[in-house]
């Protein structure tokens, strides 16, 4: 086991430790103090989508739970909390009438934080779009972006005093592709005209969002949080090489153009420029606003192979075998090195500004016996991407904290409550807390954090 201390000591003594939750992913509660239902609300229960017909109803019950949820943030000796807001909380109908109630929700979580000491993370969009908006075409309708800025100013009028950054997105890609292009998430789509509109519509949302942030809160620290793909090609053939450029173009630079270069991939345009919306005249300079820091998500790298075949979709690969036979309860390929390549060529691809690590970790399902929880694949998989982010901040790159995914097991999307990837164990029946033993590593990790240990890397 990697001790603590010696780890601590290859960051600066500011670096910042966090733990994070998503709203739809905790909260539960949802037909409380106004909150209508989103486009995963629908999902969960239309029958094959998610695993054992799981929902969000009841969830961590972290609505009702929430200060024993904040004692237990505190007691994990972390700086900060990275959460999310619920749109369908704040605007109900995704336009029109705003819910009080569910501000004052937020508010006593916001509030909560600030009297125990802890760094506010907030993130605006975390896939739970109001479902009444799909009326309207959901995310594949320009109009979104706007109501989506709405919202945003909505929010940081309220809490923006006491927020120390915040995201306009989490992951888009998923929300994009994963829920329309491939069908794993709400929506639920699978049709590439319908993502390309998504893509576009996503990418405006959130400029627009920054030019509301900017306007409300200026001097609050705006940001985007991205699970940027390490793609790696799965031979050094030609064909394999190409096709890896192919999937960067496709799966980070639909993101990452716009936002840091101010245009789609020249690659990505030629081969499905017809299918996507207009692009009006001034978007791609709401999109590219410049941003005070960005968040990298980060789990596994994407090997892929080219994909020969007549008529294969942009970007044409198929998946390559793993080069690591370990990999994590929900099949994912444990290859820390990847990280630290990935911020490394994203770097040299992009102007981009400070980092934070805002999700890193892994999916195992150990279970609670006699009142502990042994997971040490787990804190293994922390103690070496932990030393991977080490590494960056050693190499100079603006790494300026780091967030555990998940502060608690919960609602993993399409897999249900099978997949765990908490630090602390939940007993959904019960709610019982129990933290892990992972859980209990981090907490000695972080409580050495903020300490005068101010070394530059």
């Amino acid at each position: 086991m990697i001790d603590p201390k010696k780890l601590a000591a290859r960051f600066p003594g500011d670096f910042l430790f966090g733990v994070a939750t998503a709203a739809f992913q905790i909260e539960g509660a949802s037909k409380t103090d106004g909150r209508k239902p989103s486009i995963w609300d629908a999902f969960s229960n239309m029958p094959g989508r998610v695993f054992n017909r799981d929902n969000g109803d009841i969830a961590c019950d972290h609505y009702n739970r929430l200060d024993a949820d904040l004692d237990l943030i505190k007691d994990m000796g972390v700086e900060a909390y990275r959460f999310s807001i619920a749109w369908p909380r704040i605007i109900p109908e995704g336009v029109g009438r705003i819910n009080e109630l569910g501000l004052d929700f937020y508010d006593r979580l916001v509030d909560g934080c600030k009297a125990r000491g802890i760094k506010t993370y907030a993130t605006l969009y975390h896939w739970d779009l109001p479902l009444a908006l799909m009326g309207d075409g959901g995310w594949t309708a320009r109009s979104t972006s706007y109501a989506f800025q709405r919202y945003a100013k909505v929010v940081m009028a309220r809490l923006g005093d006491r927020l120390d950054a915040v995201a306009t997105f989490n992951e888009p890609w998923c929300s994009v592709w994963l829920s329309h292009l491939y069908g794993v998430h709400a929506p639920g789509e699978r049709n590439m005209e319908a993502a390309l509109h998504a893509m576009h519509y996503t990418n405006l949302a959130h400029g627009l969002a920054v030019e509301a942030i900017r306007h409300v809160t200026p001097n609050v620290p705006v940001g985007l949080v991205l699970n940027a793909h390490s793609v790696v090609a799965g031979s050094d053939s030609g064909e394999d090489k190409a096709a890896a450029g192919r999937a960067f173009d496709f799966h980070n630079g639909a993101f990452f153009d716009p936002v840091f270069k101010g245009q789609y991939p020249e690659s990505l345009v030629s081969a499905l420029g017809d299918r996507m919306p207009v692009i009006e005249e001034g978007d791609l300079a709401v999109i590219s606003q410049k941003l005070d820091w960005w968040g990298l998500n980060y789990y596994t790298p994407m090997r892929v192979l080219d994909e020969p075949s007549e008529g294969a979709e942009f970007p044409a690969t198929r998946p390559a075998p793993f080069v690591n036979p370990e990999k994590t309860d929900i099949g994912w390929e444990i290859f820390p090195s990847a990280m630290t390549d990935l911020v490394t060529e994203l770097y040299a691809r992009y102007d981009l500004p400070e980092l934070y690590i805002t999700e890193n970790g892994a999916a195992y399902n150990m279970e609670v016996v006699d009142g502990e929880v042994d997971d040490q694949p787990r804190l293994d998989y922390y103690a070496h991407h932990l030393s991977a982010a080490a590494d960056l901040v050693r190499d100079g790159y603006p790494l300026k904290g780091y967030f555990a995914w998940s502060l608690m097991d919960n609602f993993e999307w399409a897999e249900g409550y099978r997949m765990r990837f908490g630090l602390v164990h939940v007993d959904y029946d019960t709610q019982i807390r129990t933290v892990k033993k992972s859980g209990k590593w981090y907490r000695e990790l972080a409580a050495l954090f903020p300490s005068g240990n101010h070394k530059s890397a």
